[in-house]
């Protein structure tokens, strides 16, 4: 799972990528809606965060997106399976066409562990990130809600070293993968193992 994530504002390559957020009109629309941009700290789900994406030209770009898709009948989505989501109704056409990447500076996850009477308990809490990387990019799917974009994370299968946390983690891209990840012409699938399996797990406070 991933529910929480943090925007580290110090981080000079994070500030431009705000900038190009808050330059797009969506910043604007979004603004008048009720959801100012974040732009620092923890981000839950329902938040506006700096997304990557292609524009109606096919060039990269940043746009503010808010985090979760709402389908009726079911709670916020905030998560999709990297292994199912080609097939799952609510994410095929993400899937195949409205790919994106979300910078974070770290991701969070809380340890999950059994019981003795075998209920699922949760533990400390680790501050997780790709080893020696300045920013973490995680891979989504984005698709319009009433005129407006909004994103879900994909997770895989842990790797060994984070599977004693918890029993899922977001797919993750170098930088150089960000682009061709995110064109619709990209099948997605021959992305998924170039993930980045790298990652360094400190207890957060």
């Amino acid at each position: 799972m991933c529910t929480r994530f943090f925007i580290e504002p110090d981080n000079e390559e994070f500030r431009e990528i705000i900038a190009q957020a808050r330059r797009s009109k969506l910043a604007e629309q979004f603004l008048k809606a009720g959801s100012p941009l974040i732009a620092s700290g923890e981000v839950r789900p329902t938040a506006l965060v700096p997304v990557i994406a292609p524009n109606t030209k096919g060039e990269i770009c940043v746009f503010p997106m808010k985090w979760g898709f709402q389908i009726p009948g079911h709670p916020l989505i905030v998560n999709a399976r990297s292994e199912t989501a080609a097939v799952r109704p609510a994410f095929r056409e993400s899937w195949e066409k409205h790919r994106c990447v979300i910078p974070a500076s770290w991701y969070f996850e809380w340890e999950h562990f059994p019981t003795p009477s075998g209920k699922m308990k949760t533990g400390e809490k680790y501050a997780i990130q790709p080893r020696n990387a300045s920013l973490t990019f995680l891979c989504g799917l984005y698709r319009m809600e009433e005129g407006f974009p909004v994103f879900a994370v994909l997770t895989r299968e842990p790797t060994e070293a984070l599977r004693k946390i918890h029993d899922r983690m977001p797919l993750i891209l170098p930088r150089e993968r960000i682009a061709e990840w995110v064109r619709p012409e990209t099948k997605p699938e021959t992305m998924l193992s170039r993930a980045v399996t790298d990652l360094v797990a400190e207890k957060a406070g």
